[in-house]
């Protein structure tokens, strides 16, 4: 059995790069397909063996409380009107796991949102999953699944990575390290925040997912302000790397950025051709589609 069993999911933020969308609605309940983006990283909690989740909101996030809440009211109709699909599909949702919400009282960066999580994590080791970005496996196994597993083995700090082109480096935190194994797993030696490409010192980035020993806590504190004058949880990490191993994991599989727009797009159509009751109807719309440009 895991010792894992806590997650923080940061989800405080504006939204501004999908603006207007995000002017009135929390980005993490922009849906992909018909499921919000939220409620897809809460699943793959859930179905990592996370039992306890803390999710950091801000101001006109409440919408997000409210989805993981019972609608009486909603399943009453549906329950009249005979929609028992649609009353399971709702009622579901309010039993994905012990989920708690905890205001941030000022958007200050990665890190202070974290920081917003350490009494409910206590002495214990937690995982990070960011509220915007969805991420799929190709062997079908949560990817937050796999860091845990990695830390089971290890008892160290352990971040999700993946491979993005040279040029775009400078929009992540971005890993320095050696492989250490075929399926791969790096031994971290250093984490920069945003470098510009020729300071990199490689293109694998954080990926949204982390596992964490809760002495980051601590580090978190004592930082002070960095990129954008807001506290950075890589700042932190960095930090650590000089008390504890930590490890980065190129997971074989992919991530969907949903906090932009051409991504919000394209997700939804790759999720969307998933779907088998939407599958074939879709592929023949996007033939007629390229054919006519």
């Amino acid at each position: 059995m895991s010792t894992i069993k806590k997650a923080i999911i940061p989800a405080a933020g504006f939204g501004t790069r999908l603006l207007p969308a995000t002017k009135s609605q929390p980005k993490e309940m922009i849906p992909i397909v018909d499921k919000p983006v939220i409620q897809y990283v809460i699943e793959e909690a859930v179905e990592s063996g996370i039992t306890d989740i803390l999710m950091i909101i801000g101001k006109g996030k409440r919408a997000i409380e409210e989805h993981f809440d019972r609608n009486f009211e909603l399943e009453y109709n549906l329950q009249q009107k005979g929609k028992i699909e649609e009353l399971k599909v709702i009622q579901e949702i309010s039993q994905l796991g012990n989920i708690h919400f905890v205001w941030q009282k000022e958007l200050n960066g990665l890190g202070d949102a974290i920081r917003y999580g350490r009494f409910h994590v206590g002495n214990e080791p937690f995982a990070v999953m960011l509220g915007d970005t969805i991420l799929e496996s190709e062997d079908g196994t949560p990817i937050t699944r796999q860091l845990m597993d990695h830390y089971e083995k290890y008892q160290s700090s352990v971040v999700a990575l993946e491979e993005v082109p040279q040029e775009l480096v400078s929009r992540y935190g971005v890993m320095g390290g050696r492989q250490i194994s075929d399926n791969g797993l790096y031994k971290v030696d250093q984490w920069i925040e945003k470098p510009h490409p020729s300071d990199a010192p490689s293109n694998l980035v954080i990926a949204g997912r982390y596992i964490f020993n809760p002495e980051i806590f601590n580090l978190l504190e004592i930082i002070p302000t960095g990129v954008n004058n807001e506290i950075q949880l890589t700042d932190a990490m960095r930090l650590l790397l000089k008390d504890q191993d930590m490890y980065g994991y190129h997971f074989k599989g992919q991530r969907f950025d949903v906090g932009n727009k051409l991504d919000f797009i394209k997700t939804n159509l790759l999720f969307g051709l998933k779907r088998p009751e939407y599958q074939s109807d879709l592929q023949a719309w996007i033939r007629e589609l390229a054919e006519s440009l």
